[in-house]
């Protein structure tokens, strides 16, 4: 009897499953909640929606801190953080709420970059797929729609998000230009924490919660500078960085933008003296309606440019 031939796993382009459509409030256009193949062959949710018109169009992908959180997270976003979205939408972007793995604590540290091979016609991993790599996969994805614009996609992340830019961009050059808003980026410069970064006690993993890095000076002296440097290096995505005055981490953030500038990157830095983190991401207010700001509203004005700017439009 013949062998049976199987396909090479390893080998294959991410698909994508639709699970429904669903109405997003107060806007026309609803989102179509789908599932996208991730690297070994799992699923990670996402919630794709299209602008009026006829396409092929530019698509913004949008994440907020860390992962996780499924389906329910995505209907979370798409109901009560959408004022973004609804303002790409009108300026004829796709955009796109995802959802990916969680952070697990400094594993992009200690074990490195994604190995793929083969092993009986199926896939061999050096190690399991992270968060930032389920990003690569809906991109990558995402570029087989013909409703898509595969030249022209983008991503907006706040937080943890933002830190995914840079651990993206190092590795991947299929954005055509990212945004990092308020980017905690202590793992991917190899930050060494101060006394203000506690051990749980419970889990002994690191708590960065109230880690007081404000000041440039004072972040730049704790990371580790060459190895920081040789993840900026193979960076070529146009990135604007975005800080806020009063935060926490915002050392964290002007160092990240100061390392891409220094090296000759394609980069852009603003920063705003807002109250909230995540401010890029207006949600809405306790009668169920949005009402940002102006910092708020100039900090999607300026994103819009940004994307502009790189996209040609």
């Amino acid at each position: 009897m013949p062998e049976v031939q199987h396909p090479t796993d390893f080998q294959r382009v991410p698909t994508g499953v639709v699970v429904g459509t669903e109405a997003v409030p107060d806007s026309a256009i609803p989102a179509t909640m789908m599932l996208v193949e991730a690297v070994d062959g799992a699923y990670i949710p996402l919630a794709l929606r299209l602008p009026q018109g006829k396409g092929p169009f530019p698509i913004v992908l949008f994440g907020s801190g860390n992962g996780g959180g499924g389906f329910e997270l995505l209907r979370f976003f798409n109901n009560q953080r959408s004022w973004t979205q609804e303002r790409f939408l009108e300026a004829g972007y796709a955009v796109a709420w995802l959802r990916y793995r969680a952070e697990v604590d400094y594993a992009y540290d200690r074990i490195g970059k994604l190995v793929i091979d083969g092993r009986q016609t199926r896939q061999l991993l050096n190690r399991g797929p992270m968060e930032y790599e389920d990003a690569i996969a809906i991109a990558e994805y995402l570029k087989t729609l013909p409703e898509i614009d595969g030249d022209r996609i983008g991503w907006m992340g706040s937080s943890h998000a933002g830190e995914m830019v840079f651990k993206i961009s190092s590795e991947y050059n299929g954005f055509r230009a990212m945004i990092a808003s308020e980017p905690a980026s202590h793992e991917f410069l190899r930050l060494r924490p101060d006394e203000t970064a506690q051990i749980n006690p419970e889990t002994g993993l690191l708590n960065v919660e109230k880690m007081l890095m404000r000041e440039p000076e004072k972040v730049r002296a704790r990371i580790t500078e060459d190895v920081a440097r040789a993840r900026v290096a193979p960076i070529q995505t146009p990135i604007l960085v975005q800080g806020r005055d009063t935060d926490e981490l915002q050392g964290v953030f002007r160092v990240s933008y100061d390392l891409l500038h220094e090296m000759g990157k394609d980069a852009e830095w603003a920063t705003y003296d807002h109250h909230l983190h995540g401010f890029v991401f207006p949600a809405r207010d306790e009668n169920g309606d949005y009402i940002p700001n102006e910092l708020a509203q100039q900090s999607v004005r300026d994103s819009l440019a940004f994307f502009a700017k790189h996209f040609g439009r």
